[in-house]
Protein backbone atom coordinates (compact mmCIF):
# COMPACT_ATOMS: atom_id res chain seq x y z
CA UNK A 1 0.00 0.00 0.00
CA UNK A 2 1.57 3.62 -0.89
CA UNK A 3 2.03 6.06 1.54
CA UNK A 4 -1.29 7.87 -0.81
CA UNK A 5 -3.37 4.99 -0.80
CA UNK A 6 -2.75 4.40 3.25
CA UNK A 7 -3.94 8.11 3.31
CA UNK A 8 -6.62 8.04 1.62
CA UNK A 9 -8.14 4.66 3.43
CA UNK A 10 -7.03 5.96 6.96
CA UNK A 11 -9.22 9.01 5.97
CA UNK A 12 -12.03 6.67 5.33
CA UNK A 13 -11.61 4.88 8.30
CA UNK A 14 -11.49 7.40 10.55
CA UNK A 15 -14.99 8.90 8.82
CA UNK A 16 -16.00 5.18 9.54
CA UNK A 17 -15.56 5.35 13.13
CA UNK A 18 -17.21 8.90 13.53
CA UNK A 19 -19.85 7.97 11.70
CA UNK A 20 -20.68 5.05 13.82
CA UNK A 21 -20.06 7.16 17.10
CA UNK A 22 -22.89 9.03 15.68
CA UNK A 23 -25.56 6.94 14.83
CA UNK A 24 -24.69 4.11 17.35
CA UNK A 25 -28.05 4.26 19.14
CA UNK A 26 -30.02 3.55 15.86
CA UNK A 27 -28.19 -0.27 16.27
CA UNK A 28 -29.44 -3.05 19.06
CA UNK A 29 -27.27 -2.48 22.03
CA UNK A 30 -27.06 -6.83 22.19
CA UNK A 31 -26.42 -7.63 18.77
CA UNK A 32 -29.06 -10.56 17.46
CA UNK A 33 -27.63 -12.41 15.21
CA UNK A 34 -27.12 -16.15 16.10
CA UNK A 35 -24.26 -18.59 17.03
CA UNK A 36 -22.64 -18.85 13.43
CA UNK A 37 -24.25 -16.10 11.51
CA UNK A 38 -20.94 -14.19 10.82
CA UNK A 39 -19.34 -17.48 10.56
CA UNK A 40 -21.17 -18.78 7.63
CA UNK A 41 -21.40 -15.37 6.34
CA UNK A 42 -17.79 -14.89 5.38
CA UNK A 43 -16.21 -17.04 2.49
CA UNK A 44 -14.49 -20.24 3.28
CA UNK A 45 -11.00 -19.49 2.24
CA UNK A 46 -8.99 -16.55 2.28
CA UNK A 47 -8.36 -14.40 -1.10
CA UNK A 48 -6.46 -15.58 -3.18
CA UNK A 49 -4.98 -12.70 -4.79
CA UNK A 50 -4.52 -9.34 -4.33
CA UNK A 51 -7.54 -7.12 -4.46
CA UNK A 52 -9.06 -4.86 -7.31
CA UNK A 53 -8.57 -1.08 -7.07
CA UNK A 54 -12.06 -1.40 -5.63
CA UNK A 55 -11.62 -4.09 -3.08
CA UNK A 56 -11.97 -1.49 -0.08
CA UNK A 57 -15.17 -0.43 -1.62
CA UNK A 58 -15.78 -4.31 -0.77
CA UNK A 59 -13.99 -4.29 2.68
CA UNK A 60 -16.03 -1.04 4.20
CA UNK A 61 -19.33 -2.57 1.67
CA UNK A 62 -18.73 -6.23 4.65
CA UNK A 63 -18.16 -4.04 7.64
CA UNK A 64 -21.89 -2.71 7.35
CA UNK A 65 -23.48 -5.36 5.77
CA UNK A 66 -21.64 -8.76 7.70
CA UNK A 67 -19.29 -7.28 10.90
CA UNK A 68 -21.43 -4.52 12.53
CA UNK A 69 -24.55 -6.39 13.32
CA UNK A 70 -22.31 -9.02 14.85
CA UNK A 71 -21.35 -6.16 17.22
CA UNK A 72 -22.52 -5.72 20.71
CA UNK A 73 -22.40 -2.20 20.77
CA UNK A 74 -20.39 -1.23 24.16
CA UNK A 75 -20.39 2.68 23.51
CA UNK A 76 -23.62 2.59 23.29
CA UNK A 77 -25.12 5.23 25.96
CA UNK A 78 -27.68 2.66 26.52
CA UNK A 79 -24.95 -0.28 27.33
CA UNK A 80 -25.95 -0.99 31.33
CA UNK A 81 -23.98 -4.41 31.52
CA UNK A 82 -20.69 -5.79 32.86
CA UNK A 83 -18.24 -3.27 33.42
CA UNK A 84 -18.15 -0.23 31.07
CA UNK A 85 -15.04 -0.74 28.28
CA UNK A 86 -14.80 3.08 27.84
CA UNK A 87 -13.58 4.43 24.38
CA UNK A 88 -12.86 8.32 23.27
CA UNK A 89 -11.69 9.85 20.36
CA UNK A 90 -8.37 10.72 22.36
CA UNK A 91 -8.01 7.40 22.74
CA UNK A 92 -8.53 5.77 19.87
CA UNK A 93 -6.05 8.76 18.36
CA UNK A 94 -3.53 6.86 21.17
CA UNK A 95 -3.95 3.35 19.67
CA UNK A 96 -3.64 4.44 16.18
CA UNK A 97 -0.16 6.63 16.43
CA UNK A 98 1.09 3.58 18.34
CA UNK A 99 -0.16 1.16 15.54
CA UNK A 100 1.59 3.65 12.90
CA UNK A 101 4.89 3.74 14.91
CA UNK A 102 4.64 0.20 15.22
CA UNK A 103 7.07 0.29 18.26
CA UNK A 104 7.89 -2.61 20.19
CA UNK A 105 9.00 -1.89 23.74
CA UNK A 106 10.32 -4.60 25.55
CA UNK A 107 13.19 -2.64 26.58
CA UNK A 108 14.57 0.61 27.29
CA UNK A 109 16.72 0.39 24.24
CA UNK A 110 13.93 -0.70 21.87
CA UNK A 111 12.78 2.52 22.30
CA UNK A 112 13.37 4.78 25.16
CA UNK A 113 10.45 6.82 24.81
CA UNK A 114 7.97 3.84 24.74
CA UNK A 115 9.77 3.32 28.60
CA UNK A 116 9.72 6.99 29.53
CA UNK A 117 6.34 7.87 28.56
CA UNK A 118 4.95 5.10 30.72
CA UNK A 119 7.12 5.34 33.52
CA UNK A 120 5.73 9.05 33.85
CA UNK A 121 2.33 8.85 33.12
CA UNK A 122 2.15 5.81 35.58
CA UNK A 123 3.24 8.58 38.14
CA UNK A 124 0.90 11.11 36.63
CA UNK A 125 -2.23 8.62 37.39
CA UNK A 126 -0.73 6.99 40.84
CA UNK A 127 -0.44 10.74 42.15
CA UNK A 128 -3.91 12.01 41.00
CA UNK A 129 -5.72 8.55 42.56
CA UNK A 130 -4.00 9.70 45.31
CA UNK A 131 -1.53 7.07 45.80
CA UNK A 132 1.96 6.81 48.66
CA UNK A 133 4.86 8.40 47.00
CA UNK A 134 6.29 4.43 47.72
CA UNK A 135 4.34 3.38 44.84
CA UNK A 136 5.78 5.78 42.37
CA UNK A 137 8.97 5.55 40.20
CA UNK A 138 10.34 8.75 41.60
CA UNK A 139 10.26 7.75 45.42
CA UNK A 140 13.65 7.21 45.16
CA UNK A 141 13.72 10.81 47.33
CA UNK A 142 12.93 9.02 50.18
CA UNK A 143 14.90 7.79 53.23
CA UNK A 144 14.49 4.55 51.33
CA UNK A 145 15.49 3.55 48.19
CA UNK A 146 12.98 3.76 45.34
CA UNK A 147 11.27 0.76 45.20
CA UNK A 148 8.01 2.04 43.44
CA UNK A 149 6.49 2.08 40.15
CA UNK A 150 4.42 1.55 38.43
CA UNK A 151 3.70 -0.21 34.83
CA UNK A 152 0.49 -0.76 32.07
CA UNK A 153 -0.41 -4.15 31.68
CA UNK A 154 -3.13 -5.61 29.71
CA UNK A 155 -5.82 -6.66 32.07
CA UNK A 156 -6.47 -6.75 35.80
CA UNK A 157 -5.84 -10.66 35.25
CA UNK A 158 -2.67 -10.31 34.40
CA UNK A 159 -2.29 -7.91 37.30
CA UNK A 160 -3.51 -10.28 39.67
CA UNK A 161 -0.55 -12.83 38.17
CA UNK A 162 2.14 -11.21 38.31
CA UNK A 163 1.50 -10.20 41.92
CA UNK A 164 1.68 -13.60 42.89
CA UNK A 165 4.71 -14.39 41.04
CA UNK A 166 6.20 -11.59 43.26
CA UNK A 167 4.60 -12.90 46.30
CA UNK A 168 5.55 -16.30 46.01
CA UNK A 169 9.44 -14.72 44.96
CA UNK A 170 9.78 -12.74 47.74
CA UNK A 171 7.97 -15.77 50.47
CA UNK A 172 10.64 -18.35 48.94
CA UNK A 173 13.65 -15.61 49.55
CA UNK A 174 12.55 -15.34 53.31
CA UNK A 175 11.69 -18.49 54.16
CA UNK A 176 14.32 -20.74 56.20
CA UNK A 177 16.45 -23.35 54.38
CA UNK A 178 14.56 -26.56 54.39
CA UNK A 179 11.05 -24.79 55.27
CA UNK A 180 7.82 -25.73 53.80
CA UNK A 181 6.63 -24.82 50.47
CA UNK A 182 3.25 -25.17 51.54
CA UNK A 183 1.92 -21.56 49.68
CA UNK A 184 -1.33 -20.63 50.40
CA UNK A 185 -3.67 -17.88 48.11
CA UNK A 186 -6.44 -15.90 50.50
CA UNK A 187 -9.12 -13.77 48.46
CA UNK A 188 -13.23 -13.34 49.13
CA UNK A 189 -16.00 -15.39 47.58
CA UNK A 190 -17.05 -12.39 45.83
CA UNK A 191 -13.63 -11.69 44.07
CA UNK A 192 -12.76 -12.20 40.77
CA UNK A 193 -12.64 -15.46 38.97
CA UNK A 194 -8.67 -13.93 37.67
CA UNK A 195 -7.47 -15.19 41.55
CA UNK A 196 -8.52 -18.82 40.79
CA UNK A 197 -7.13 -18.80 37.06
CA UNK A 198 -4.04 -17.28 38.55
CA UNK A 199 -3.43 -20.15 41.14
CA UNK A 200 -4.18 -22.68 38.22
CA UNK A 201 -1.57 -20.94 36.19
CA UNK A 202 1.10 -20.85 38.82
CA UNK A 203 0.31 -24.63 39.67
CA UNK A 204 -1.05 -23.82 42.58
CA UNK A 205 -4.53 -25.02 41.99
CA UNK A 206 -5.69 -28.22 39.77
CA UNK A 207 -8.80 -26.70 38.77
CA UNK A 208 -11.55 -24.22 39.56
CA UNK A 209 -12.84 -26.08 42.37
CA UNK A 210 -9.06 -27.08 44.04
CA UNK A 211 -8.65 -25.92 47.45
CA UNK A 212 -5.21 -27.19 47.95
CA UNK A 213 -3.67 -23.50 48.44
CA UNK A 214 -6.58 -21.01 47.52
CA UNK A 215 -8.83 -20.11 50.32
CA UNK A 216 -12.19 -18.33 49.34
CA UNK A 217 -13.07 -16.13 52.47
CA UNK A 218 -16.90 -15.64 53.51
CA UNK A 219 -18.18 -12.23 53.22
CA UNK A 220 -20.21 -9.62 55.51
CA UNK A 221 -23.59 -8.62 55.19
CA UNK A 222 -22.48 -6.13 52.42
CA UNK A 223 -20.50 -8.59 50.60
CA UNK A 224 -17.18 -7.74 51.47
CA UNK A 225 -14.36 -10.15 53.04
CA UNK A 226 -15.36 -10.93 56.61
CA UNK A 227 -11.99 -10.35 58.34
CA UNK A 228 -12.57 -12.36 61.14
CA UNK A 229 -12.89 -15.55 58.88
CA UNK A 230 -9.85 -14.67 57.05
CA UNK A 231 -7.44 -14.26 60.24
CA UNK A 232 -9.46 -17.63 61.51
CA UNK A 233 -8.10 -19.77 58.38
CA UNK A 234 -4.73 -17.53 58.25
CA UNK A 235 -3.95 -18.79 61.94
CA UNK A 236 -5.30 -22.45 60.46
CA UNK A 237 -2.72 -22.43 57.89
CA UNK A 238 -0.22 -21.58 59.90
CA UNK A 239 -0.98 -24.18 62.09
CA UNK A 240 -0.91 -26.99 59.59
CA UNK A 241 2.45 -25.26 57.78
CA UNK A 242 1.05 -23.25 55.09
CA UNK A 243 2.97 -20.21 54.51
CA UNK A 244 0.50 -17.47 53.87
CA UNK A 245 1.65 -16.10 50.72
CA UNK A 246 -0.70 -13.78 48.72
CA UNK A 247 -4.04 -11.93 49.94
CA UNK A 248 -6.61 -10.00 47.14
CA UNK A 249 -7.84 -7.64 48.58
CA UNK A 250 -11.41 -6.53 46.31
CA UNK A 251 -12.57 -2.46 46.14
CA UNK A 252 -15.28 -2.86 43.79
CA UNK A 253 -16.58 -6.66 43.50
CA UNK A 254 -17.71 -7.17 39.70
CA UNK A 255 -21.19 -8.45 41.29
CA UNK A 256 -22.11 -5.71 43.53
CA UNK A 257 -19.03 -3.35 43.73
CA UNK A 258 -18.61 -4.48 47.28
CA UNK A 259 -15.35 -2.66 49.09
CA UNK A 260 -13.02 -5.16 51.29
CA UNK A 261 -11.65 -3.01 53.98
CA UNK A 262 -7.93 -2.86 52.89
CA UNK A 263 -7.18 -1.49 56.52
CA UNK A 264 -8.58 -4.94 58.09
CA UNK A 265 -7.01 -7.03 56.07
CA UNK A 266 -3.51 -5.22 56.82
CA UNK A 267 -4.57 -5.77 60.70
CA UNK A 268 -5.24 -9.42 60.08
CA UNK A 269 -1.55 -10.17 58.45
CA UNK A 270 0.09 -8.06 61.15
CA UNK A 271 -1.93 -9.70 64.22
CA UNK A 272 -1.27 -13.40 62.53
CA UNK A 273 2.68 -11.69 61.84
CA UNK A 274 2.04 -12.77 58.35
CA UNK A 275 4.46 -9.36 57.50
CA UNK A 276 7.22 -11.37 58.77
CA UNK A 277 6.52 -13.99 56.62
CA UNK A 278 6.50 -11.57 53.29
CA UNK A 279 2.90 -12.50 52.72
CA UNK A 280 1.75 -9.89 49.61
CA UNK A 281 -1.16 -7.84 50.21
CA UNK A 282 -2.70 -6.94 46.53
CA UNK A 283 -5.62 -4.71 45.95
CA UNK A 284 -8.02 -5.84 43.00
CA UNK A 285 -9.90 -2.18 41.87
CA UNK A 286 -9.85 -2.83 38.51
CA UNK A 287 -13.45 -1.13 38.18
CA UNK A 288 -13.70 1.33 41.02
CA UNK A 289 -9.83 2.51 40.86
CA UNK A 290 -11.14 5.01 38.40
CA UNK A 291 -13.18 6.99 40.91
CA UNK A 292 -10.36 7.89 43.25
CA UNK A 293 -9.31 10.38 40.80
CA UNK A 294 -11.86 12.55 43.34
CA UNK A 295 -10.65 12.54 46.39
CA UNK A 296 -14.41 11.95 47.88
CA UNK A 297 -14.01 8.38 47.08
CA UNK A 298 -10.60 7.93 48.06
CA UNK A 299 -11.65 6.56 51.25
CA UNK A 300 -12.41 3.10 49.68
CA UNK A 301 -8.39 2.68 49.60
CA UNK A 302 -8.25 3.43 53.58
CA UNK A 303 -5.27 0.90 54.76
CA UNK A 304 -3.32 1.00 50.33
CA UNK A 305 0.12 2.14 52.11
CA UNK A 306 0.12 -1.18 53.88
CA UNK A 307 -0.75 -2.91 50.55
CA UNK A 308 2.40 -4.32 48.21
CA UNK A 309 0.26 -3.59 45.01
CA UNK A 310 -2.55 -2.21 43.36
CA UNK A 311 -4.31 -2.00 40.25
CA UNK A 312 -7.07 -1.00 37.89
CA UNK A 313 -8.43 -0.21 34.37
CA UNK A 314 -8.61 3.17 32.65
CA UNK A 315 -10.18 1.06 30.27
CA UNK A 316 -12.84 0.45 32.07
CA UNK A 317 -14.25 4.00 33.69
CA UNK A 318 -11.62 6.02 32.48
CA UNK A 319 -12.03 7.04 29.22
CA UNK A 320 -9.48 4.94 27.42
CA UNK A 321 -9.69 2.12 25.07
CA UNK A 322 -8.95 -1.83 25.83
CA UNK A 323 -6.58 -2.71 26.85
CA UNK A 324 -4.76 -0.66 29.94
CA UNK A 325 -4.62 -1.87 33.15
CA UNK A 326 -2.04 0.36 35.31
CA UNK A 327 -0.72 -1.80 37.84
CA UNK A 328 1.96 0.30 41.19
CA UNK A 329 3.76 -1.75 43.13
CA UNK A 330 6.08 -0.28 46.07
CA UNK A 331 8.13 -3.47 46.19
CA UNK A 332 9.48 -3.83 42.43
CA UNK A 333 12.63 -5.62 43.29
CA UNK A 334 10.37 -8.67 44.39
CA UNK A 335 8.55 -8.16 40.82
CA UNK A 336 11.12 -8.50 38.44
CA UNK A 337 13.16 -10.98 40.28
CA UNK A 338 10.21 -13.46 39.98
CA UNK A 339 9.88 -12.31 36.12
CA UNK A 340 13.28 -11.16 34.48
CA UNK A 341 15.36 -14.14 32.43
CA UNK A 342 18.12 -12.24 30.72
CA UNK A 343 19.53 -14.18 27.49
CA UNK A 344 22.56 -13.17 26.00
CA UNK A 345 20.30 -11.82 22.76
CA UNK A 346 18.66 -9.24 25.33
CA UNK A 347 21.72 -8.23 26.54
CA UNK A 348 22.58 -4.20 26.27
CA UNK A 349 24.16 -1.30 28.19
CA UNK A 350 20.64 0.26 29.01
CA UNK A 351 19.91 -2.58 30.79
CA UNK A 352 23.42 -3.01 32.32
CA UNK A 353 23.02 0.61 33.74
CA UNK A 354 19.56 0.32 35.37
CA UNK A 355 17.04 1.49 33.19
CA UNK A 356 13.50 0.26 33.36
CA UNK A 357 13.03 -2.81 30.98
CA UNK A 358 9.58 -3.44 31.51
CA UNK A 359 9.41 -6.83 29.92
CA UNK A 360 10.53 -8.07 33.35
CA UNK A 361 7.00 -6.71 35.05
CA UNK A 362 4.87 -8.47 33.10
CA UNK A 363 4.61 -12.22 31.47
CA UNK A 364 4.74 -11.48 27.73
CA UNK A 365 8.54 -10.32 26.17
CA UNK A 366 6.82 -7.88 23.70
CA UNK A 367 4.60 -5.16 24.56
CA UNK A 368 3.00 -2.61 22.56
CA UNK A 369 3.59 1.52 23.07
CA UNK A 370 0.13 1.47 25.21
CA UNK A 371 1.34 4.73 27.20
CA UNK A 372 0.49 7.27 24.21
CA UNK A 373 -3.47 6.62 24.60
CA UNK A 374 -3.29 7.50 28.24
CA UNK A 375 -1.13 9.93 27.81
CA UNK A 376 -3.69 11.46 25.34
CA UNK A 377 -6.48 11.55 27.47
CA UNK A 378 -4.91 12.69 30.56
CA UNK A 379 -3.47 15.96 28.56
CA UNK A 380 -6.84 16.15 26.36
CA UNK A 381 -9.87 15.98 29.25
CA UNK A 382 -7.02 17.27 32.25
CA UNK A 383 -7.59 15.64 35.99
CA UNK A 384 -10.61 18.31 36.10
CA UNK A 385 -12.08 16.88 32.84
CA UNK A 386 -11.93 13.03 34.49
CA UNK A 387 -13.50 13.89 37.66
CA UNK A 388 -16.37 15.64 36.49
CA UNK A 389 -17.21 12.36 34.20
CA UNK A 390 -16.99 10.23 37.24
CA UNK A 391 -18.96 12.76 39.12
CA UNK A 392 -21.60 12.56 36.63
CA UNK A 393 -22.17 8.91 36.85
CA UNK A 394 -22.11 8.90 40.47
CA UNK A 395 -25.69 11.42 40.23
CA UNK A 396 -27.38 9.38 37.53
CA UNK A 397 -26.86 6.33 40.18
CA UNK A 398 -28.34 7.97 42.57
CA UNK A 399 -31.13 9.14 40.50
CA UNK A 400 -31.20 5.33 39.17
CA UNK A 401 -31.53 4.02 42.33
CA UNK A 402 -33.80 6.65 43.40
CA UNK A 403 -36.15 5.76 41.20
CA UNK A 404 -36.19 1.71 41.77
CA UNK A 405 -36.55 2.31 45.62
CA UNK A 406 -40.00 4.71 44.59
CA UNK A 407 -41.32 1.64 42.92
CA UNK A 408 -42.80 -1.01 45.19
CA UNK A 409 -42.59 -3.52 43.11
CA UNK A 410 -38.65 -3.94 43.40
CA UNK A 411 -36.03 -3.82 45.97
CA UNK A 412 -32.54 -2.78 46.21
CA UNK A 413 -30.43 -5.75 47.29
CA UNK A 414 -26.81 -4.86 47.71
CA UNK A 415 -26.00 -1.25 49.18
CA UNK A 416 -24.74 0.87 46.07
CA UNK A 417 -20.78 2.07 46.33
CA UNK A 418 -20.50 3.79 43.06
CA UNK A 419 -22.04 3.32 39.62
CA UNK A 420 -23.42 -0.03 39.70
CA UNK A 421 -27.17 -0.55 41.17
CA UNK A 422 -28.00 -4.14 42.19
CA UNK A 423 -31.75 -4.65 42.30
CA UNK A 424 -34.60 -6.86 41.38
CA UNK A 425 -38.77 -7.37 41.54
CA UNK A 426 -39.70 -8.49 44.74
CA UNK A 427 -40.74 -12.57 44.68
CA UNK A 428 -39.33 -15.49 42.58
CA UNK A 429 -36.02 -15.58 40.59
CA UNK A 430 -38.08 -16.93 37.12
CA UNK A 431 -39.66 -13.36 37.09
CA UNK A 432 -36.42 -11.64 37.47
CA UNK A 433 -34.90 -14.28 34.33
CA UNK A 434 -37.78 -12.95 32.43
CA UNK A 435 -37.61 -9.51 32.64
CA UNK A 436 -33.57 -9.53 31.89
CA UNK A 437 -34.20 -11.38 28.93
CA UNK A 438 -37.03 -9.31 27.54
CA UNK A 439 -35.37 -6.21 28.16
CA UNK A 440 -32.10 -7.24 26.22
CA UNK A 441 -33.94 -9.23 23.60
CA UNK A 442 -35.41 -5.76 22.89
CA UNK A 443 -32.23 -4.15 22.01
CA UNK A 444 -33.03 -1.14 23.53
CA UNK A 445 -30.73 -1.56 26.26
CA UNK A 446 -28.74 -4.43 27.66
CA UNK A 447 -28.14 -5.68 31.29
CA UNK A 448 -26.61 -8.37 33.01
CA UNK A 449 -27.09 -10.42 36.16
CA UNK A 450 -25.59 -11.98 39.23
CA UNK A 451 -26.56 -14.20 41.64
CA UNK A 452 -25.94 -12.76 45.24
CA UNK A 453 -25.55 -15.04 48.69
CA UNK A 454 -28.69 -15.00 50.58
CA UNK A 455 -30.75 -13.03 47.67
CA UNK A 456 -30.51 -14.98 44.08
CA UNK A 457 -30.85 -13.51 40.72
CA UNK A 458 -29.71 -10.16 41.06
CA UNK A 459 -30.12 -7.94 38.09
CA UNK A 460 -26.86 -5.43 37.51
CA UNK A 461 -27.17 -1.66 36.17
CA UNK A 462 -23.92 -0.37 35.53
CA UNK A 463 -23.51 3.51 34.30
CA UNK A 464 -20.35 3.96 32.61
CA UNK A 465 -20.39 4.35 29.05
CA UNK A 466 -18.97 7.45 27.93
CA UNK A 467 -22.14 8.75 26.13
CA UNK A 468 -25.04 8.39 29.01
CA UNK A 469 -26.92 10.63 29.80
CA UNK A 470 -29.58 11.35 32.33
CA UNK A 471 -32.06 11.19 29.48
CA UNK A 472 -30.69 7.23 28.87
CA UNK A 473 -31.02 6.22 32.71
CA UNK A 474 -34.63 7.64 32.45
CA UNK A 475 -35.55 6.09 29.33
CA UNK A 476 -33.57 2.68 30.82
CA UNK A 477 -36.00 2.79 33.65
CA UNK A 478 -38.67 3.52 32.22
CA UNK A 479 -38.45 0.43 29.77
CA UNK A 480 -38.02 -1.83 32.60
CA UNK A 481 -40.92 -0.54 34.57
CA UNK A 482 -43.18 -1.11 31.15
CA UNK A 483 -41.87 -4.32 30.64
CA UNK A 484 -41.91 -5.40 33.93
CA UNK A 485 -45.55 -5.47 33.41
CA UNK A 486 -45.55 -6.58 30.13
CA UNK A 487 -43.86 -10.08 30.35
CA UNK A 488 -43.38 -10.69 33.61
Amino acid sequence: MSPADFRAHSHRAIDFIADYLERIESFPVLSQVKPGDVYNALPAHAPEHSGTSDEWNNIFADLEKTILPGITHWQSPNFFAFFPSNTTGPAILGELLSAGLGVQGMLWLTSPACTELETKVLDWLGELIGLPREFLSDSAHLARPGNGGGVIEGTASDATLVALCAARHRVRAKAASGSSQRFAIYTSTQAHSSVIKAAMIAGLATSPDDRTHLRLIDCDKSFALDPATLERAIRDDLKQGFIPTYVVGTVGTTSSTAIDSIDSIARVLRDTSCDKLGTWLHIDAAHAGAACVCPEYRAMLAGVEHADSIAFNPHKWLLTNFDCNCFFTRDRKSLTGALSITPEYLRNAGTDSGAIDYRDWQIPLGRRFRALKLWFVLRHYGAEGLRSYIREHMRLSELFESLVRADSRFEMVAPRSMNLICFRLKGEDAANKCLLESLNTSGEIYLTHTVLPGVGYTIRFCIGATATQEHHVRAAWNLIQHTSTLAC
